[in-house]
């Protein structure tokens, strides 16, 4: 097939289009390639995309409907995974307006295409944050989601709504994924843990928000793209059963349907720290600091929804994941 993934520039839209394209599907990236984050990394993600004759580029902003419109036109895009989004928690705090303009308005696009060009299937980045103030664990998308904790959050929220409209206006099959804690090689430097490595390797201090009481479901990229491959032909097509009077808000009478995907298994913050630090071969300088305003003390996927949908079994360890990060990291940023 041929697929659109936004944000193909992204952490998990390089990992993502590589193994589709490896199962034989042609790739079409769509990425603004913007300075959130250090650029270079993401040029570097496009060169090795740009390697694989399936792969075709273009850079362009998802706020540009004309640019979104003239390449669903020239490409008979039958899918769209759209990873597109302006990430973060704490950022949003201090720059709330690119989060509208990016989640919000930008998701409006892809759903307008969506519906001109009558996509199969859209599946689209939700986030583990759009949890808030929930502290029933482990998260259920069954769960309210009401209140967010994040403006970051809330544009999440947001997009799970403006889908659901969507499907129930024009029939468009959508798939939203609450992603928790994504990581490996090629992460962005912006997540903890990545800011962790380069901190230690460094001989800086990191700081451990919550004086180090968090925990987060820490998910290796690799199966974080197994289960995202794994709903692709998984197009929702609506619920018989859905009942108004007691409503599920994971999915309806119209073709929508909302998954987490996560790894399952809840990590201590200091417990991946010590992981890191095992791997880096060297010990961190600790600071240990309040609570950050957007932040939750823990995150906790229930993934049956996704297990039996897409058979989605997430494996590595965080040893195993870390390993593969550090080994990656100390080669790419030529560490001794």
């Amino acid at each position: 097939m041929k697929i659109l993934v936004t944000g193909s520039a992204g952490f998990i839209g390089m990992h993502l289009s590589i193994a589709l394209i490896e199962k034989g599907h042609d790739v079409i990236g769509y990425d603004n390639m913007n300075s959130y984050y250090n650029v270079e990394l993401k040029e570097e993600r496009l060169k090795v995309l740009k390697s694989f004759p399936r792969f075709k580029f273009y850079k362009a902003d998802l706020n540009d409907f004309s640019c979104l419109d003239n390449c669903m036109k020239e490409e008979q895009v039958e899918i769209i995974i759209n990873l597109a989004a302006q990430a973060g928690v704490r950022y949003s705090i201090s720059n709330p307006q690119a989060y509208i303009d990016s989640n919000i308005s930008g998701f409006l696009n892809v759903l307008e295409v969506s519906k001109k060009y009558k996509i199969k299937h859209l599946i689209y980045a939700s986030s583990s944050s759009v949890y808030g103030g929930n502290t029933r664990m482990p998260f259920s998308t069954e769960d309210s989601v009401d209140h967010p904790v994040s403006l970051y959050a809330t544009t999440k929220k947001t997009n799970e709504l403006m889908a659901h409209t969507y499907s129930h206006l024009y029939n468009i099959p959508t798939s939203g994924l609450r992603f928790f804690t994504v990581y490996g090689p090629y992460g962005r430097p912006d997540m903890a843990y990545f800011s962790f490595a380069e901190n230690i390797t460094n001989d800086k201090e990191i700081k451990i928000f919550n004086q180090g009481d968090m925990m987060r479901d820490f998910t290796y990229i690799d199966d974080i793209v197994d289960g995202i491959i794994g709903l692709l032909d998984k197009v929702p097509e609506g619920a018989k059963n859905w009942k108004e009077v007691t409503p599920n808000p994971s999915f309806s009478y119209a073709p929508y349907k909302v998954y987490n995907i996560g790894n399952n298994q809840p990590v201590k913050l200091l417990d991946f720290i010590n992981t890191l630090e095992k791997h880096l071969g060297k010990e961190a300088k600790k600071n240990y600091v309040e609570m950050q305003p957007g932040d939750v003390r823990a995150t906790f996927a229930n993934i049956d929804e996704i297990q039996k949908v897409a058979d989605f079994y997430p494996s590595t360890t965080i040893d195993e994941g870390l390993k593969k990060f550090v080994d990656w990291y100390e080669e790419f940023y030529n560490v001794k």
